[in-house]
């Protein structure tokens, strides 16, 4: 075990990705702005969905989200260039947490993992060399690195592999009946939205998603397969970011394999004045313990999230509950038909309401299937009449479609959302079963 993680190694994977990972820091953050998502998602709704319990994170008002995006890019920036790095590194992950609990409307497993990223990058020995810092106090420069910083990666990228593929063993993706529906909206693409609508492309995604999350990090671990397996995750990655525009998460995958490869490799291809690590030294940290124990708890955590939704009654698909934090990367398509009914709780007179005027079309595609969204509407519907001198009662009846299927409702229209609890770890009772087959 101590050689295992303690085993120094040359550090040239980690200090390229440190520069990747901060120009795709600045990139996200900029990008936000210029192509009108800062705007859509965090300037023009009234108020936003944010994780519950976090409702006191609120955008900033007016146009100061735009500085506070401006911002996260320059830390980005001072992350590529290793300028003050683990501040800059904590700086980035703190604001980006922030943006992330504060919204759901653009939920994204790909912006959780980059919370997750952030945080264990703070902890990375990342600018060591090829920095600014380096060159202000060269007392830091290093070649090596120990290997757990390897490792750490490797460990949490097969966890959300391996969660990606089996979630995609049910039988909706297995028919293709997903991919099928994932694919109509793409018929406008050139050259290959035609091709896109083909019955054998559908079984060729829908199985080449399988085996590809669930072998990518065995095979590029195991030596002969490592380069067949890159060059089939370059296809993987551009295929997704041409067809589903997900952001810098396909490159961001990319750069992962820096920790795959051997490290004269990278240093010959982005490093070549830097010496090669070639010692077999082994540094035992005083804290061993510690870092070891609070590794543990961090992998178990992990393992644990993706499982939870079995905890709970139904099918996560139907009800959402444990689906977030999970890896459950476009695994449906779901639509629904929504009324909110407001009554007056002191006269029993209803309130006509208008979704146009509380929400955004992107939060209400979220407030008609979603139930966690559904019930933080209610509350804050309640709070909004309330602040008028009204209590009230809010009814739901939404009907929803899981991957093209009839209709079921999903909520009880008998029960008034707003006076009912939020509950993180069990079942709500007001959602209807999903009266499977």
């Amino acid at each position: 075990m101590n050689k295992l993680l303690f085993k120094h190694i040359d550090n040239s994977g980690l200090i390229v990705f440190r520069i990747i990972f901060g120009l795709l820091c600045f990139l996200e953050s900029v990008g936000a702005i210029f192509t009108g998502w800062v705007k859509r998602t965090l300037i023009d709704p009234e108020f936003t969905f944010s994780f519950i319990g976090f409702e006191w994170l609120q955008p900033l008002p007016g146009s100061w989200m735009y500085v506070y995006y401006i911002v996260m890019g320059i830390f980005g920036l001072f992350i590529m260039l290793g300028y003050k790095y683990r501040f800059s590194m904590l700086m980035f992950a703190l604001m980006w947490t922030a943006t992330y609990l504060m919204q759901k409307s653009s939920y994204n497993n790909h912006y959780y993992l980059l919370v997750l990223l952030s945080f264990i990058m703070v902890i990375m020995p990342a600018n060591r060399y090829a920095s600014v810092d380096v060159k202000q106090n060269p007392s830091l420069k290093s070649i090596s690195m120990p290997s757990w910083c390897k490792w750490f990666f490797v460990l949490q990228l097969f966890i959300l592999y391996t969660y990606a593929s089996i979630a995609k063993l049910y039988p909706d993706w297995l028919d293709t009946s997903v991919i099928e529906i994932l694919m109509k909206s793409k018929i406008s693409y050139p050259i290959v939205g035609e091709l896109l609508q083909q019955k054998p492309v559908h079984y060729i995604l829908a199985y080449g998603g399988i085996l590809f999350d669930g072998l990518i990090i065995p095979l590029l671990l195991f030596k002969p397969t490592r380069k067949y397996a890159f060059f089939s995750s370059i296809f993987f990655h551009l295929f997704n970011s041409f067809v589903f525009q997900i952001g810098i998460f396909p490159y961001m995958s990319l750069a992962f394999s820096l920790f795959f490869f051997e490290p004269k490799t990278i240093r010959n291809l982005f490093l070549k004045n830097k010496p090669l690590y070639e010692a077999d030294d082994i540094s035992i940290p005083k804290h061993k313990n510690l870092l070891l124990s609070l590794f543990s708890v961090y992998f178990l955590i992990q393992i644990a999230l993706p499982i939870r939704h079995h905890l709970f009654k139904d099918d996560v698909l139907w009800t959402e509950e444990g689906h977030r934090l999970s890896w459950r990367m476009m695994l449906r398509a779901k639509s629904g038909r929504t009324t909110y009914s407001v009554i007056n709780a002191d006269t029993n007179v209803a309130i006509p309401i208008k979704l146009d005027d509380y929400l955004t079309k992107k939060q209400q595609r979220g407030a008609k299937t979603k139930p966690d969204i559904i019930w933080q509407f209610a509350q804050y519907l309640k709070e909004d009449f309330a602040n008028k001198g009204i209590p009230i009662k809010v009814f739901v009846r939404t009907f929803v479609s899981i991957n093209g299927k009839p209709v079921k409702q999903l909520i009880d229209p008998k029960v008034d959302i707003a006076n009912e609890e939020w509950y993180h770890f069990k079942h709500h009772n007001w959602l209807l079963p999903s009266k499977k087959d």
